[in-house]
């Protein structure tokens, strides 16, 4: 019984030591997913509830940050599916500061035209380009095949472009 604690009370410990190395760059990711900093605090906190749940697996996983980061990914995607709630994200809940080096105007500006795009295809670019991740590994997270991922990326990459496009001038020096 007392060998059962222990290995329990480790578990803890290693999931709330991964929850906090993990735990901004997944609240990140999810703020640039739905533009909303309360939805994306929420989907932090469901997704690290999931991940506790199963802890036991997800620390035995080649990745666990990619593993959390599919969860996430899975859990805005299920939020965006349910028909319960008719809210928009909204975009005053930014961040006060922007990053360092960077044009808050062009930040806001690209965050709205983000906002603009379905779900899916948000979550291609960010995944993408944000993240950074391959195409083989956008498509793993998002159970995509690689050429839709492909497709989506160049569609939404577009519409990106032609949203962005009347306020190039007076965003970019």
């Amino acid at each position: 019984m007392v060998v059962g604690r222990r290995r329990g009370a480790e578990e803890r410990r290693e999931f709330e030591e991964f929850a906090h190395s993990r735990g901004a760059a997944l609240f990140r990711t999810a703020l640039l997913l739905c533009g909303d900093w309360h939805l994306a605090e929420d989907l932090t906190q469901t997704a690290l509830a999931r991940i506790y749940a199963s802890w036991h697996r997800v620390a035995q996983a080649e990745s666990p940050a990619a593993y959390a980061r599919t969860v996430l990914v899975r859990c805005y995607l299920s939020h965006r599916r349910l028909r319960r709630s008719a809210e928009l994200p909204v975009l005053d809940g930014l961040p006060e500061q922007a990053a360092p080096d960077h044009d808050p105007a062009l930040r806001v500006a690209l965050l709205a035209a983000l906002a603009e795009l379905p779900p899916k295809d948000r979550a291609v670019l960010v995944l993408r380009y944000w993240e950074d991740r391959s195409v083989d590994e956008t498509a793993a997270e998002l159970q995509l095949s690689p050429g839709t991922v492909r497709v989506r990326s160049l569609r939404a990459l577009t519409r990106l472009r032609r949203q962005l496009a009347p306020h190039l001038d007076s965003l970019v020096p």
